[in-house]
């Protein structure tokens, strides 16, 4: 049987409310994101970096993710070993990033990678776990898991947009230190998730089995497809705008304007939930991502890239909070860790490394075009996902 709901405010932790610990997880986890995510491959192509070689780096990342991610995942639920092992992944991912600054080289920057992506893949599945875990069954969104996830996106907009303006004055080559200055803070603060939000009840293999069925394997399908088409903009967002002739600064308001319109769903996902399914949510947002795509391949003033990236309020808010509260309708108890990794490894994992790929191996041929391949990676997206809507059984 399911845990009684709870809200979070009332769990006892101390003198920290488990709001505050898991809010201050996610503020560090995003900040660092506003660093890696807009400036990390435009640092890779300034140091002379090929589209392919950071396709492979940004690829290779992510199939390690994945693969690690479920490996942690499903230790962490057999064992009941959540939190330990959320512990370890923090100081070990902190570790190897350091490998970074020793090296500019294309090689030694993908052993680096490797080693960081085997520990650093379960860190946000695990985290949106501990979140559920804490708000409750049932309940999770009106118990303010978009409040609590809002400090993340806080964090990326005021990182972002101080980032863009620090790389004007100094260099780029800032991105690698701060980073690692930030993972070694989320680390540190692994070691205040309070226990009583990790896994009590060893799962089963059958449990686990028992999770993939035909429901959550159509889902994970179009989950992959849309983080697919997102390939192009996670990787190349940033070298097209440079390659438009805009600067640091504008490339990290475009990035900070995307985040507040995130933002805004995050705080109001609670009134949104509540009328809006969730299945026809996350059709929803693959359609406006197809719309996106096709807006950043066809026009290039500042005004119109700033325009599409509002609507990243559905393709990454909407998309983000209906996938989440998905997988923890599906899951039980003991298997709520393998089903938020398998979430994010199909999807930031699987799905991002395909595009990251596909996209590393084309960009320098096609350029903006592959935004075009990214609108119909979306719409296919959509079209799985109103199959299985039409397809429901009235109840």
């Amino acid at each position: 049987m399911d845990p009684t709901p709870r809200n979070i405010s009332t769990i006892p932790h101390g003198r920290v409310r488990p709001a505050t610990i898991l809010s201050i997880h996610y503020f560090l986890y995003f900040g660092m994101m506003g660093l890696f995510l807009p400036y990390f491959n435009l640092l890779c192509h300034r140091i002379g970096l090929s589209g392919f070689e950071i396709g492979v780096l940004n690829s290779t990342r992510t199939v390690v993710m994945v693969l690690f991610s479920l490996f942690w995942g499903a230790l962490a639920d057999r064992l009941a070993l959540r939190r330990p092992v959320f512990i370890a992944t923090a100081f070990l991912s902190a570790a190897a990033w350091g490998g970074y600054l020793l090296t500019e080289a294309f090689l030694p920057m993908l052993a680096v990678t490797v080693v960081y992506a085997l520990f650093f893949g379960p860190v946000i599945p695990f985290l949106e776990t501990f979140t559920m875990e804490a708000l409750g069954r049932n309940n999770g969104d009106q118990n303010g898991y978009g409040h609590i996830r809002a400090w993340g996106s806080l964090s990326f907009i005021g990182v972002v947009l101080i980032m863009g303006k620090l790389v004007e004055v100094t260099s780029i080559r800032l991105v690698v230190p701060l980073i690692l200055l930030a993972s070694l803070l989320l680390a540190l603060c692994s070691l205040a998730m309070p226990k009583d939000l990790s896994t009590q009840k060893r799962s089963q293999t059958s449990d686990i089995r028992s999770l993939f069925n035909r429901r959550v394997l159509v889902f994970l399908l179009a989950n992959f497809l849309m983080l697919a088409g997102h390939g192009t903009y996670y990787g190349f967002f940033s070298i097209h705008l440079a390659s438009l002739g805009y600067g640091s600064g504008f490339i990290g308001l475009a990035w900070a304007l995307a985040s507040l319109a995130e933002l805004a769903v995050m705080m109001g996902s609670a009134r949104i939930f509540k009328t809006l399914p969730i299945d026809r949510a996350l059709f929803l947002a693959c359609l406006v991502a197809a719309i996106r795509w096709v807006m950043l391949f066809f026009f290039t003033s500042r005004e119109a890239i700033l325009l599409s990236q509002l609507l990243h309020a559905a393709t990454y808010g909407l998309f983000h909070i209906a996938c989440i509260l998905y997988m923890d309708q599906l899951s039980t108890p003991s298997t709520r860790t393998v089903a938020q990794v398998a979430n994010n490894a199909v999807s930031y994992g699987l799905g991002l490394m395909t595009g990251f790929l596909v996209n590393g191996w084309l960009y320098d041929r096609y350029g903006a075009l592959l935004f075009l391949m990214s609108a119909g990676i979306s719409l296919c997206g959509a079209a799985l996902i109103l199959q299985t809507i039409t397809s429901r059984p009235r109840s």
